[in-house]
């Protein structure tokens, strides 16, 4: 588990940590809660993420990386909003 469970992390800091970057598609960009500051994401684009599982909830959650956002949640989504497509890796 990497220590940045929560953290608005680029797509360099991301390949520090792991030696590859996940692309998903957005299919669900509906109900944005209320209470969300920062970057949201458009139904049918592709992003860089990470998938990391969440101490708080109890679940894995998707990350785009590049993207900011504040507390609780900074960057993360829950996983029913993407398609995970494919891993590059980086060697």
């Amino acid at each position: 588990m990497p220590k940045y469970e929560v953290a608005n992390l680029t797509l360099a800091e991301a390949t520090r940590h792991a030696p590859f970057v996940d692309y998903a598609r957005c299919v669900d960009a509906s109900q944005r809660p209320y209470n969300h500051v920062g970057h949201w994401p458009e139904e049918g684009q592709l992003y860089p993420v990470r998938v990391v599982d969440s101490h708080t909830e109890g679940m894995a959650l998707v990350h785009v990386l590049g993207f900011e956002g504040e507390a609780p949640y900074y960057n993360a989504y829950a996983p029913h909003r993407f398609e995970m497509l494919l891993t590059v890796w980086l060697n």
